[in-house]
């Protein structure tokens, strides 16, 4: 596997993507983690190339869960209202049809 170093460097000849690798390399920060072989084949019999992928995709699904619970907490603690009756998620219906026909 090429280094993040190496894949960015064909981006030399074009300054503005080759500003944004770097950019990119210096907010990126390293850390190792060993699994033993078990975990090791989950990871690549769940389609990730790499062990890093699969740690950045669960960091991305708990930031993920962490803003839904955030809402859902948001959400209990606000003001109670009336109930919604079925013309609201009538009309959510219509919208929602709406805007998938542009």
């Amino acid at each position: 596997m090429s280094s993040p170093t190496a894949r960015c460097a064909s981006a030399v000849r074009r300054p503005v993507l080759a500003n944004f690798c770097h950019a990119y390399l210096d907010a990126m920060s390293t850390l190792n983690i060993s699994l033993p072989d078990n975990l090791d084949q989950q990871v690549a019999s769940r389609g990730y190339g790499t062990s890093s992928e699969h740690v950045r995709e669960l960091i991305r699904r708990d930031k993920d869960r962490q803003q839904l619970r955030n809402l859902l907490l948001e959400g209990a603690s606000s003001e109670t209202t009336e109930p919604i009756g079925t013309s609201y998620f009538d009309s959510l219906r219509e919208q929602a049809t709406k805007q998938s026909s542009k």
